[in-house]
């Protein structure tokens, strides 16, 4: 199992980033690799299932396992076949912005696979 955590720094607020996070329908504005999420809610909940669609029409199964609006913090799991991999993101409030960490678990290939897509969502994520 690997572990990595990227870290990515922007003017928009602290406020803004957390709702682009908790409302899927925004995923694929910030999220160039995604290009619809499919999921039952217009808003994450602890519970939330859903699938997301990647840019190369490969689809992803997801499973949110918590959400806490007050840290602005959550977690959740993604499965693509037998890939699988667990993120938890934490949005800060910065004097400037905000900041947003992501907390990237799984196999270690796949773990160094998925973080430059993510880095590149995170800096698009804190943008204004």
């Amino acid at each position: 199992m690997a572990v990595m955590t990227l870290r990515a720094e922007g003017p928009a607020s602290a406020e803004d980033v957390w709702l682009r996070y908790v409302t899927p329908a925004c995923w694929p504005s910030w999220s160039p690799q995604i290009r619809a999420v499919r999921v039952d809610r217009d808003r994450l909940t602890p519970g939330t299932r859903g699938e997301i669609v990647s840019l190369f029409g490969v689809t992803a199964a997801f499973a949110v396992e918590s959400v806490d609006d007050e840290r602005r913090q959550w977690a959740w799991r993604v499965r693509l076949g037998p890939v699988r991999l667990r993120l938890r993101h934490e949005v800060l409030r910065r004097p400037d912005g905000s900041e947003t960490t992501l907390r990237i678990e799984g196999s270690p290939l796949v773990v160094a696979a998925y973080a430059g897509p993510a880095r590149w969502a995170l800096a698009r994520l804190v943008r204004e």
